[in-house]
């Protein structure tokens, strides 16, 4: 065969393959995109931060902030004191928890979740607002005392992952809601938790004999 001959077979394969190369690298393209946007949709946390901003009995403005997470029903305190010190408290509502971590204590506190904590967290995993202001002569509140029971150190790796995270490097102790500590018993700390149903917490801990 001549020269002559194979010159219109290679002129017509080169466009033939060039056009497969631009189809394949096309298609190559679209799935990578779609596979991005796919694996951003499974990855988008369905977690909120929601400010809340109460004055104080002084008039002092008092901003705290909750992480909302939805999907896992987890609901993050943040709560930062005047002295700029910052206390955690975590709402583990699907397994019915509340764990306290005070500002520089290396110990976590843990209560279990009741009707009104219940209702407190469903203002927050049911709103879609990122900043709440509550008006102080609106705002409802209130104290709760909870007691340290002596000899319940509790081991972490018994705890939910949630609860695990925030106290892997700390003391966890089981508290008691009570009426209040008495008279012969002090009052060690409190954390103020304001909720955007319009009602001040001030939880207030405090040692029980052994």
């Amino acid at each position: 065969m001549s020269p002559q001959d194979e010159g219109p077979t290679v002129s017509c394969q080169f466009p033939h393959k060039a056009f497969w190369v631009t189809l394949s690298a096309t298609l190559l393209l679209v799935i990578i995109a779609l596979s991005v946007r796919g694996h951003l949709w499974v990855r988008q946390p369905d977690a909120q931060v929601v400010r809340i901003t109460v004055p104080d009995l002084t008039g002092t403005l008092i901003k705290q902030s909750a992480l909302v997470d939805k999907h896992n029903d987890l609901v993050t305190y943040t709560v930062t004191s005047l002295a700029n010190h910052t206390s955690t408290v975590l709402f583990d509502v699907k397994h019915g928890m509340i764990c306290y971590k005070p500002m520089n204590q290396e110990n976590c506190y843990l209560s279990k979740m009741e009707k009104s904590d219940y209702e407190n967290m469903q203002s927050l995993l049911q709103q879609s607002m990122q900043t709440e202001v509550l008006l102080g002569n609106e705002t409802q509140r209130q104290t709760e005392f909870l007691g340290v029971m002596g000899g319940s150190q509790v081991d972490v790796s018994t705890l939910e992952e949630p609860l695990q995270a925030l106290c892997r490097h700390s003391s966890i102790h089981w508290t008691r809601r009570q009426e209040g500590p008495g008279k012969q018993r002090l009052v060690y700390f409190c954390i103020d938790i304001c909720f955007p149903s319009n009602i001040c917490v001030s939880v207030c801990f405090y040692y029980l004999p052994e």
